[in-house]
């Protein structure tokens, strides 16, 4: 029955081969790297990415909010977790640029499909939100 569900059998093949990798489970290795690659900072700075290599100040002049700390330690994460690759060069002054890995823009091309979803749907979640009396958020602060 499993072989009807995209995915099914691989994530099978994954939890034989790794016991714990399972999110659901609380000790699940796996959560850590869930955490870092949908915080709020990693998926804008991936779906970007998509687009082509850039400098730390470029992607903090495009990630509209983040701050110079949560945009070093978002890139330090997803380069730990092998979804960016940074590449200093030993020039003055210094020059470091940051591009998607394999890895990476195979989940950031995930990553884009929600975004693009979202900006369709945002219409119908304001709706959703007044019809329960429930204000649009502010925006959130970096």
């Amino acid at each position: 029955m499993t072989e009807d569900i995209p995915g099914a059998s691989l994530r099978a093949a994954l939890a034989k081969q790794h016991k714990d990798a399972h999110l659901m489970a609380a000790t699940c290795p796996s959560r850590a790297v869930l955490s870092h690659l949908t915080s709020r900072w990693a998926v804008l700075v991936l779906v970007l990415l998509l687009s082509g290599t850039r400098r730390f100040s470029e992607l903090r002049r495009e990630v509209g909010g983040v701050s110079e700390k949560m945009l070093a330690q978002t890139l330090d994460a997803l380069c730990s977790d092998g979804f960016v690759l940074r590449q200093a060069y030993l020039v003055i002054p210094p020059k470091v640029e940051y591009s998607l890995t394999p890895l990476g823009r195979e989940a950031a091309e995930r990553l884009a499909g929600l975004v693009d979803w979202i900006e369709d749907n945002y219409p119908r979640i304001e709706q959703a939100r007044a019809a329960l009396g429930q204000a649009a958020p502010p925006a959130l602060a970096a």
